[in-house]
C-alpha cells in the first residue's frame, strides 16, 4: 500500500492577543493607552495645566465650604450644609489628583488617586441620601437665604467650566484620574443647580420636597460614578 505523498500542511493556529482597554467591549478604549503616542513636550504643558486647574478647583472649592456652611448654619438649610460639606470631599478628590501629577511618574499613582476620589462620590452619595431622607421627613425648616441662592448660581456658572478644562486636558494626557475627578467636579455643578432650584423653591413657593427629592437623583448618580472610578473605567 503506497502512502499518499500530498500531505495537507497544517498550518498553526495564531490567537491575537486582546488589545488594551475596556475588557468588556462596553466603552471606549482605555485613555490611559494613548499616554505613550503624545510628545513629551505636549505632555509637560497638559501636566502643568491639570496641576493649574486642581489648584484653582481645590481653592474655590475651599472658599465654597466656608460660605456654604456658614449661610447654612443662619439659614438652619441642610442642603446648604450638605453643599459645604460636597465642596470639601470635592476638595479630597482634587488633592489626590494634585497628589498624583506632584511626583516624577504620575502613572504611577493613578490607582491609588482613583481609589481616593471613588471613596468620595461614595462619601458624598451616603451624605446626601441621609440628609434627603431627613428633609423629606422634614427634620427642620429651612429659612430664606440670599447668600446661598447667590453662591448655588456662581457655582452653577464656574464648575462647568472647570471642569470641561480638566477633562479635556485629561483625556488628551490619557490620565483617568483627571476625567475621573472633572466629572466629580460636573457632579457639583449638577449639585449647584439642584440647590438654586431648592432655595428658590422655598424662598418663592415653599416646595420644601422639591431639593431632596432632586438630590437623591444626584446621588445615584455619585454612586455610579463611584464605581466606575473604582474599577477605573472612566475612559471616555
Amino acid at each position: 500500500m503506497t502512502e499518499n505523498p500530498q500531505r495537507r500542511a497544517v498550518q498553526p493556529t495564531t490567537t491575537d492577543a486582546e488589545p488594551d482597554g475596556c475588557a468588556d467591549q462596553c466603552r471606549g478604549p482605555d485613555i490611559s493607552a494613548t499616554t505613550g503616542a503624545i510628545d513629551p513636550a505636549r505632555r509637560g504643558v497638559l501636566s502643568r495645566r491639570v496641576r493649574w486647574l486642581v489648584a484653582v478647583t481645590i481653592t474655590y472649592n475651599l472658599v465654597e465650604a466656608v460660605v456654604a456652611i456658614s449661610a447654612g448654619a443662619v439659614a438652619n438649610s441642610a442642603a446648604l450644609i450638605g453643599f459645604g460639606l460636597d465642596s470639601v470631599i470635592e476638595v479630597a478628590s482634587a488633592t489626590a489628583v494634585a497628589w498624583q501629577f506632584s511626583g516624577a511618574d504620575p502613572e504611577a499613582r493613578e490607582r491609588v488617586a482613583l481609589k481616593v476620589i471613588a471613596v468620595s462620590f461614595f462619601a458624598l452619595a451616603g451624605y446626601v441620601t441621609v440628609e434627603s431622607v431627613r428633609a423629606l421627613f422634614g427634620a427642620a425648616e429651612a429659612e430664606h437665604s440670599t447668600v446661598g441662592i447667590v453662591l448655588a448660581a456662581v457655582s452653577l456658572a464656574v464648575m462647568p467650566l472647570l471642569s470641561y478644562a480638566q477633562r479635556r486636558a485629561g483625556r488628551e494626557l490619557g490620565s483617568v484620574s483627571a476625567v475621573a475627578d472633572s466629572k466629580q467636579t460636573l457632579l457639583c455643578s449638577y449639585l449647584s443647580g439642584v440647590l438654586l432650584i431648592g432655595l428658590l423653591a422655598n424662598s418663592l413657593l415653599g416646595w420644601s420636597w422639591a431639593d431632596p427629592i432632586v438630590a437623591l437623583v444626584i446621588a445615584a448618580v455619585a454612586v455610579k460614578e463611584g464605581r466606575e472610578a473604582w474599577r477605573g473605567e472612566h475612559c471616555c
